[in-house]
């Protein structure tokens, strides 16, 4: 599985060591999101400093096609479309690449001409609170298959 990571607070006051930990997961803004895979263990020791200003979970299949295909982005703000998909990619459709990128068979941030920070808007109703953990029922740290329903409220 891969994980959506998504950024939720701001830029002020944030700790150097986890402002240089955004920046290097590529989240520079609130609601940008990125996709990585969960088995390296960089990306989790990134996560865990970065806790206290982003939210992470399983990214399923369906909301992986959802999300590639409303707000995937190529170099020049072009769409993803599956010509694209076809000519550059082993896949043949964004269905399959979805699949191919939740399976960590081929990672989203390494594909010629994407875009790899997903950009989000701010999620209907709200975030659920953005000084907690999800735990505490905030919107920050784990949340596990729970992310995506974040997600679909985002897109």
């Amino acid at each position: 599985m891969a994980f959506a990571v998504i950024r939720v607070k701001g830029t002020v006051g944030v700790n150097p060591k986890a402002r240089e930990t955004l920046k290097m997961l590529r989240l520079n803004r609130v609601n940008h999101c990125v996709i990585i895979e969960d088995n390296n263990e960089n990306f989790k020791g990134m996560l865990q400093r970065a806790k206290d200003y982003i939210t992470w979970g399983e990214l399923d299949k369906e909301t992986a096609v959802k999300l590639i295909k409303k707000r995937g982005r190529l170099t020049g703000d072009k769409e993803i479309t599956d010509e694209y998909v076809k000519s550059a990619t082993p896949y043949s459709n964004i269905e399959e690449l979805a699949t191919g990128v939740v399976e960590n068979k081929i990672k989203y941030r390494e594909l010629p001409d994407i875009k790899p920070v997903l950009r989000l808007n701010p999620p209907r109703k709200g975030y659920e609170g953005v000084k907690r953990s999800f735990m505490e029922g905030g919107a920050l740290g784990y949340r596990g298959k729970e992310i995506n329903k974040l997600i679909k409220r985002m897109i």
